[in-house]
Formats: C-alpha cells, structure tokens, sequence
C-alpha cells in the first residue's frame, strides 16, 4: 500500500507538486520520480520552476530531506526555481533543523510561492 499521495499540475506558470501522506525510505521513490517529472516538464512552462506542496504531509524523513536537495540541485542545472510550501511541523522541523531552510526556504502558501518573480528563489 502506497503511504504518499503526489498530484502533479500547472498552476500561475509552475509546475505545481502536492504531496500529501507519509514520505520515508519506502515511499521516497515515488516523490522523486514526480520530481524529476516536474524538472523535464518546468522548462515548458514560463515560470520555469517547480512547487513542491507539502502541507498534507505527516512525516517527512531523511529520505524526504535527500530528495529536496537532489532535486534543487537537478533543477537548478537546468535554469529551473524550486519553491517548498511547508507550514506543518513534520516537514518545517527537519528542514530547519538540517539547515535545508539556507536553501530551500520554505514559503508559507502556494499563492506566495508562485507570487516570488525571482528566480533565484
């Protein structure tokens, strides 16, 4: 049984990802095959960046920390943003905590996130 649910869609020029369940070593998998799906599919959207939805999240592991951080990376090799809407404390702690916040700093709607007209962001 599949513990995370992942949407994927096009929204204000993004590539907009909702992920909602549980992300660990066994659902991993899944999240960044959707990822990579959004990077490949970002550069045809004239926003050029992806968000990463995460409020219907309850656990967010090591596994879940790793995949944000190769997908940044992936990302930005291609001139593609990557945003992370996060409010909850599941997935704020850990990316506070890890200090993922310096790169990925979490926004706290996705109208803010697709709001951000830079794209260094």
């Amino acid at each position: 049984m599949e513990l995370v649910e992942i949407v994927q869609e096009v929204r204000g020029g993004a590539v907009v990802v909702h992920v909602s369940g549980e992300v660990d070593s066994g659902t991993v998998d899944s999240l960044s095959e959707a990822l990579t799906t959004a990077i490949a599919e970002a550069p045809s959207h004239p926003a050029r960046c992806i968000v990463i939805e995460l409020d219907g999240v309850t656990y967010f592991g090591s596994a879940g920390l790793n995949a944000l951080l190769n997908c940044s990376e992936k990302a930005r090799a291609e001139g593609v943003a990557v945003r992370v809407v996060a409010t909850g404390a599941e997935v704020l702690r850990p990316i506070e905590v890890t200090k993922i916040s310096a790169i990925l700093p979490p926004y706290r709607s996705l109208s803010e996130a697709l709001a951000v007209t830079d794209e260094t962001q």
